[in-house]
């Protein structure tokens, strides 16, 4: 039997294209920033709490996109699945923010990337579907 741990992640961008990637204390994935729901909580409410927390960014949920609801093996809890809205902040980040609370360190991370540090949701669901969206968006003009 899979557990699953109920998540929303935020996707932020740089003026590369790449990703916002955490990780955890005492963890070696790179991970979206964002984190559990909470009993009765919408994802989009974890998703701008979760990022006040962490990163200390204040978000207006009412630009955050939502992406989609995802799953993919858990990172960090061997036998756990992740169930995870997805949103996108449509601003581009000029530089990496520092970190607060459980995270120990950020980093950009190219959507091309197949690192095994990079967690599946990240490497294996959103990574590609980003490449995706971009292949069409460029494909439109």
């Amino acid at each position: 039997m899979t557990l699953t741990i109920r998540i929303a992640a935020v996707v932020f961008r740089n003026h590369d294209g790449d990703v916002l990637s955490v990780r955890k204390a005492g963890t070696d994935s790179f991970m979206m920033p964002g984190g559990k729901v909470e009993p009765g909580e919408h994802p989009l409410s974890t998703a701008v709490r979760e990022i006040a927390e962490e990163l200390h960014l204040t978000l207006d949920p009412s630009r955050l996109e939502h992406l989609g609801r995802f799953i993919a093996p858990a990172a960090n809890e061997s036998g756990f699945t992740v169930d995870c809205d997805v949103f996108i902040w449509p601003n581009v980040l000029s530089e990496l923010p520092q970190v607060f609370d459980e995270i120990a360190e950020a980093c950009w991370v190219p959507v091309n990337s197949h690192a095994p540090w990079v967690a599946p949701l990240s490497r294996d669901v959103i990574f590609p579907r980003l490449r995706t969206a971009e292949a069409e968006a460029a494909g439109s003009r």
